[in-house]
């Protein structure tokens, strides 16, 4: 019986009278415990996971003062109360922080402001950082939000976190797949993009898509050479705008916007003029590109929608896979 309402990590960081309470509040949340149920006694806690009277007085006298449980003498212990007020306290890790990712951080905050305590953490795509932050985290939240970015096979990792408090932000992975997420679908967004504006597209005669790999999500290549095969398009997949020479009648499709600077400034120094003979298009919307160049345009995810579809999440305790919207926002580049 302990086994199933108390669970002790002894490799937590969290002291063991406090995991024992936080068992208990888990165990009434997910409605696993109700009034009047009787929970493991003093004596089993102690056998069952050897910790000393003391420890577990200490977390049965904390929730007694809640009015959590009532003890009865003779009897054990029971619950008394239920509409406990959980204090969510959230664990986020993102790999960056950029202005498209300040965007979709100020929704999820905003989201959640008042209802929740955030802590913030950046992994910066280094493994063995993402590692040690969850690992450090474990028991010290009530939520887990995790963007994991490139790191594939990491299921051994946050399957250390309690598995009905984790949300997966950013990037589908298999072997994740039975968490909820939120997920850009990067294929699909591109090759739907280019779908959406095929007659813009097609005054073009070569499409360049610059990829530089890396921490860049290889589906995207997938999409457009699956939308440029099925169409009829000329065009090319490079790393670095380096291996090719801009022409009259391109359009560059840049994630980076180092490239996409490089280009606009190599596009003034040929005198092509963007949208007619020349075409940009810029991965991820921000307010700047708004208004480069009279307007880039761009395909891009809401990564305000986003950070509100997770964050009621959280708060409703929902479960599911959510493919974010994403859109072609067409200004004057292309």
């Amino acid at each position: 019986m302990p086994k199933k309402i108390i669970h002790i990590d002894t490799n937590s960081s969290t002291p063991k009278y406090r995991q024992i309470i936080n068992s208990i509040y888990h165990s009434i949340e997910r409605k696993a415990l109700k009034k009047g149920d009787k929970i493991p006694s003093i004596n089993q806690i102690c056998a069952e996971f050897s910790l000393s009277r003391d420890t577990v007085m200490f977390a049965f006298n904390e929730l007694k003062a809640k009015g959590i449980v009532l003890s009865q003498p003779g009897k054990g212990y029971y619950i008394e109360k239920t509409d406990i007020f959980f204090e969510e306290k959230i664990f986020i890790l993102f790999d960056e922080l950029n202005a498209f990712k300040e965007d979709l951080y100020n929704s999820l905050v905003n989201t959640l402001k008042g209802k929740a305590n955030i802590e913030i953490y950046f992994h910066h795509f280094n493994y063995k950082v993402f590692k040690n932050l969850i690992l450090d985290s474990i028991g010290k939240y009530t939520s887990y939000i995790i963007m994991p970015a490139t790191f594939d096979n990491i299921n051994h990792i946050i399957s250390k976190l309690p598995d009905d408090k984790v949300y997966i932000l950013d990037r589908f992975k298999a072997d994740l797949a039975s968490y909820p997420v939120v997920y850009q679908h990067f294929e699909l967004d591109f090759y739907d993009a280019l779908k959406e504006g095929i007659n813009l597209i097609k005054k073009y005669r070569r499409l360049v898509f610059v990829n530089p790999g890396g921490k860049e999500p290889t589906e995207r290549i997938i999409g457009f050479e699956r939308f440029c095969d099925e169409f009829g398009f000329n065009y090319e997949v490079v790393k670095s705008i380096s291996e090719i020479r801009p022409g009259l009648y391109d359009a560059f499709f840049l994630i980076s916007d180092r490239d996409l600077v490089e280009i606009v400034k190599l596009a003034n120094i040929y005198n092509y003029k963007l949208g007619t003979k020349f075409g940009i298009v810029s991965f991820n919307d921000t307010m700047l590109k708004e208004v480069v160049e009279g307007g880039i345009t761009t395909i891009s995810t809401d990564f305000v929608e986003m950070g509100k579809t997770l964050a009621n999440m959280v708060l409703n305790k929902k479960t599911g896979k959510v493919r974010n919207p994403s859109k072609l926002i067409v200004r004057s580049s292309l």
